[in-house]
């Protein structure tokens, strides 16, 4: 899961987003986490110190500087997720947030912004790691 995305012509996933439209991302994306009533109870009311961790796992995994791996060590996402409760939900409020940071922020072209949400619904989808609500119909309206 922490290897980077595949070279194109353009270079890395890294290369063509450039570290300030992945900055600006990092920062949307955080914004609408902290307003998510799916996410916002998992995640610390402050969300600096996980914004910087994001941004250095994102830039290693789309083929930038391992910075995560230098300031933090291997990523182990699952392990490191297995705290929170994710359920299929959460999931899909995460990659509804991501979409909507994607679509907003300047110097990340349509195509990069599929492509990098492509790969983020499969990291996503594994670190589910609890069951849907306890809600009658969640799990059948799931996604």
């Amino acid at each position: 899961m922490t290897a980077p995305l595949s070279l194109s012509a353009g270079g890395s996933l890294y290369d063509r987003i450039g570290p300030d439209a992945l900055a600006a991302l990092v920062t949307r994306f955080y914004a609408l986490v902290a307003r998510d009533p799916k996410l916002s109870p998992i995640f610390p009311a402050d969300l600096t110190l996980t914004a910087e961790k994001q941004l250095a796992f994102l830039t290693g995994f789309l083929g930038g500087p391992p910075l995560y791996h230098e300031r933090f060590g291997h990523p182990r996402l699952r392990a490191r997720h297995l705290p929170f409760p994710i359920t299929p939900e959460r999931a899909q409020a995460w990659l509804a947030c991501m979409n909507a940071a994607l679509r907003d922020t300047p110097g990340v072209a349509p195509d990069d912004a599929r492509e990098l949400y492509a790969a983020l619904a499969r990291v996503a989808t594994h670190m589910v790691n609890a069951p849907s609500a306890a809600v009658p119909g969640a799990a059948e309206s799931t996604p």
